[in-house]
C-alpha cells in the first residue's frame, strides 16, 4: 500500500472523522488541519477530533477552531472512513479510535519507523520528515492547488518535526517543499516565536528552577528529567516546557541521548518518556522494550513502576549500547 491507495480512498470516501495523537504538536495540529481542508476542496466533508486540546502557542494556525475535543457528544459523530495522522498505533489517538464502533474503514498516514501498518489502507514513510511533508505530498498527486492557510499549517508541522530543519530527517526533499510554501509570504519569524520563543512567566520561573536538576549518566553522555506529579497537576507543566528541557540537554557537549521521565498525573506508579538521541542510539528501540516507539532520533514510551526503579531500568538500557 502507499500514497496512491491513500487518494483512491480519499477520493472513494465522503465523510471524513480526522484525528492524530495525544499530546498534539506542531506536525499533529499541521496534518489534521491541512487534511481537512483537502477534503473539503474536494467537495467532502469532515470534523477533526482529538483526545486534548490545542497546545499552547497554536491559535495561530488557521482553521484551529474547527477542531474538537473528544467528549460526551463525539459518539453521535457521522462519518463514513477514519484519517488516523501522526500515529504509530491506533491506540494512540487516546478515546478517539473508540468511537468507529461499527468499524468505518481506516486510513493510516503516518511518517514513524514503529508504525506496522494498521488499518485498511496505509502510508507509512519512515524517511518523511514529517506527516505534514506526507499530506504535502497528498496534495501534489492529487493536484489540488495550496493556498496561503494550508501552507501556513504545512510549514509549521514541517519546521516543529525537522526541529527547525536541524534533526537528520530533513531531506532535499523538504527544503524544496518549503520552498514552494514560502512563496505563500508566511511569516516565519513571526510562527517560530508563537512556537518556540512563547514561554508563560510562571512556566520560565518553574524552567529556571528544574534546570539545575538535570542528572547524568555514562559519564556524561546521557542526560535526564525526572519531573514529579504535584508539577504536573492542573497543567503546571506543559509540553512546550518539555521541548525546552530536551533541547537544553541535547545543547550539552558529549550528551547523546536526553531523557525526561514525567509521572502520570492522577495514576501512581506510571511514568511518561520522552527520548531524544544525537543518532548514536536509536531510541526507537529502547522505547519499544516499554511499549513505545516513535523514530530513530526521537521516541516516546510509557512505563508502569516506581518512578526511580523506571529511570534506572531504561538508563540500563541506554547504557548498554553506549558500551
Amino acid at each position: 500500500m502507499g500514497l496512491k491507495r491513500i487518494c483512491a480512498s480519499i477520493r472513494k470516501y465522503n465523510n471524513f472523522l480526522i484525528t492524530a495523537h495525544t499530546n498534539l504538536e506542531g506536525d499533529a495540529l499541521g496534518s489534521e488541519l491541512s487534511f481537512y481542508s483537502l477534503i473539503r476542496k474536494l467537495g467532502k466533508q469532515g470534523v477533526i477530533l482529538n483526545e486534548d486540546g490545542i497546545p499552547y502557542g497554536h491559535d495561530f494556525l488557521p482553521g484551529i477552531k474547527k477542531i474538537r475535543k473528544l467528549d460526551d457528544k463525539s459518539s453521535s459523530i457521522k462519518f463514513d472512513c477514519l484519517v488516523v495522522l501522526d500515529c504509530a498505533d491506533l491506540k494512540r489517538t487516546g478515546g478517539v479510535y473508540r468511537i468507529n464502533k461499527n468499524n468505518k474503514p481506516v486510513l493510516n498516514i503516518d511518517h514513524h519507523i514503529s508504525n506496522r501498518g494498521f488499518g485498511d489502507a496505509h502510508w507509512v514513510d519512515p524517511q518523511a520528515s514529517s506527516c505534514s511533508e506526507m499530506i504535502y505530498r497528498i496534495y501534489k498527486q492529487m493536484r489540488i492547488p495550496i493556498s496561503r492557510p494550508e501552507a501556513i499549517c504545512l510549514y509549521t508541522g514541517m519546521m516543529t518535526d525537522t526541529g527547525s530543519f536541524r534533526y537528520s530527517n530533513t531531506s532535499s526533499f523538504t527544503h524544496q517543499a518549503v520552498a514552494e510554501l514560502l512563496k505563500f509570504n508566511i511569516n516565519v519569524p513571526l510562527i517560530y516565536r508563537y512556537v518556540y520563543e512563547n514561554l508563560a512567566m510562571d512556566e520560565t520561573k518553574l524552567l529556571i528552577k528544574l534546570l539545575p536538576q538535570i542528572s547524568f549518566s555514562v559519564g556524561g553522555r546521557i542526560a535526564y528529567f525526572k519531573l514529579k506529579r504535584n508539577l504536573l497537576k492542573n497543567g503546571a507543566i506543559s509540553m512546550d516546557l518539555g521541548d525546552q528541557l530536551l533541547s537544553f540537554g541535547r545543547s550539552i557537549k558529549g550528551v547523546e541521548v536526553v531523557l525526561l521521565f514525567k509521572e502520570s498525573p492522577g495514576v501512581k506508579n506510571q511514568v511518561r518518556i520522552n527520548l531524544r538521541s544525537h543518532g548514536k542510539v536509536d531510541v526507537n528501540k529502547i522505547a519499544a522494550i516499554f511499549g513505545g516507539g516513535g523514530h530513530k532520533t526521537a521516541a516516546g514510551c510509557t512505563a508502569h513502576g516506581e518512578t526511580n526503579q523506571v529511570v534506572k531500568q531504561v538508563l540500563a538500557s541506554i547504557q548498554r549500547v553506549l558500551k
